[in-house]
């Protein structure tokens, strides 16, 4: 029997298909008018189809993670789907849910991937995973919290970010597959991309805050209603239009790779920008933004020997800062680029990032890495290829 839903504001048919457990093709057949407006809103009923589960019977020698790989089903799937099952010890005779299929991986990269998925993808990763560590390292604007995690138990530490910019929002799960990717590694003490994951967790402890501006991706993915608290100024500073693809800064229309105390005022006088907008507006002074606060007291409060933060577009690596980067910092950024083939860029006439901001503090290695080529927001069908770009130089990142 199909399920009568009212959706939501944030709803969008891929994320029930998610929630629920069942196909997007599934979703439109059970509502034949969807595949012709191709639309929703909040407030509209539609029907969610009924999962269909099957039953299986535990045998000798059976547990989770090999019935995972068995009938190609997501670990956290299986999990969710058996709240009620001790996970680590299973029972001869014992019944469990098989739920559909969605494929090994928790990431279902058909879709937008926003401020939901990860709070979703946190808490599945987190329940198949214990030794995974969550905090939170502050707020957003509009009271989102911003969560870290950390994998890896080693007294270096190592720190990547990502969705600083709004529209740059693939960042994020390319962070979070490869935690997914590591942990998994990890945890079956299998290597990743030849590389053994538990000699870097013994090693070294990766901190990730795979979405700092969360407030920015929603509005970039979903738009505004007149219910949004900056609904009149959101449409001033976007020039009227309900087209926010184009926005990389904050609710408040701060860029926030513009907000850190490096070399400040010299960037905001180079962009020139009068008030907040879309980007480049470097606010009224460093580290106003809640976001970009978040993110340099967590620096301060952590010893990392070197910082990644992810971007997109442009395929580069930047690995300096007005002469300030130390001496190896050039030798790991081409390692970095082999790992990866992205071009190494030593760059001039850029001030106030975060990568600046750390190497100008810290004199350690701060890289920025502009993932992909396209115009942002790169489409999500690039998921793959973008990942097998990026996920050898994430591990080559960890080599200290």
């Amino acid at each position: 029997m199909a399920l009568t839903y009212v959706m939501q504001k944030g709803d969008t048919l891929h994320r029930l298909a998610r929630r629920y457990a069942v196909r997007i093709e599934s979703i439109y057949a059970e509502n034949p008018g969807l595949q012709t407006s191709g639309y929703v809103y909040p407030g509209q009923v539609i029907r969610i189809p009924e999962r269909p589960d099957s039953l299986y019977v535990v045998q000798a020698g059976d547990t989770l993670r090999e019935l995972s790989r068995r009938f190609n089903i997501a670990l956290t799937d299986l999990q969710t789907a058996n709240p009620g099952v001790d996970h680590r010890r299973l029972r001869i005779g014992q019944t469990i849910v098989l739920p559909e299929s969605r494929g090994l991986t928790a990431f279902q990269t058909a879709d937008d991937y926003g401020y939901a998925e990860l709070v979703e993808n946190i808490t599945r990763l987190k329940s198949a995973y214990p030794f995974l560590e969550v905090c939170d390292i502050g707020v957003s604007v509009l009271g989102k919290r911003i969560p870290a995690i950390r994998i890896g138990c080693g007294a270096q530490e190592v720190h990547y970010n990502g969705a600083v910019h709004a529209n740059e929002w693939i960042t994020t799960p390319l962070l979070m597959k490869f935690i997914e990717d590591y942990a998994s590694a990890y945890a079956c003490g299998e290597n990743l991309r030849g590389r053994s994951m538990e000699e870097l967790y013994e090693k070294t402890s990766l901190w990730v805050v795979p979405m700092v501006n969360p407030d920015g991706v929603e509005l970039v993915q979903e738009g505004i209603t007149p219910q949004h608290p900056f609904y009149e100024q959101l449409l001033e500073w976007n020039f009227g239009s309900f087209h926010f693809q184009r926005w990389k800064a904050n609710v408040r229309g701060v860029d926030l790779n513009d907000q850190f105390p490096a070399h400040w005022e010299i960037e905001r006088d180079r962009r020139d920008v009068p008030g907040p907008g879309p980007r480049d507006y470097p606010g009224l002074a460093p580290l106003t933004e809640p976001e970009a606060i978040a993110l340099a007291q967590f620096t301060r409060c952590h010893d990392f020997c070197r910082v990644i933060a992810f971007h997109s577009q442009g395929q580069e690596i930047y690995w300096n800062y007005r002469g300030l980067e130390p001496v190896e910092a050039e030798e790991i950024a081409c390692r970095l680029g082999k790992a990866s083939g992205y071009k190494p860029v030593k760059l001039t006439g850029s001030d106030a990032g975060y990568k600046d901001w750390f190497i100008q503090e810290y004199r350690r290695p701060g890289f920025t890495v502009e993932v992909g080529l396209g115009t942002n927001p790169l489409p999500v069908a690039l998921f793959p290829q973008l990942y097998d770009e990026v996920v050898g130089l994430m591990i080559e990142g960890l080599h200290v």
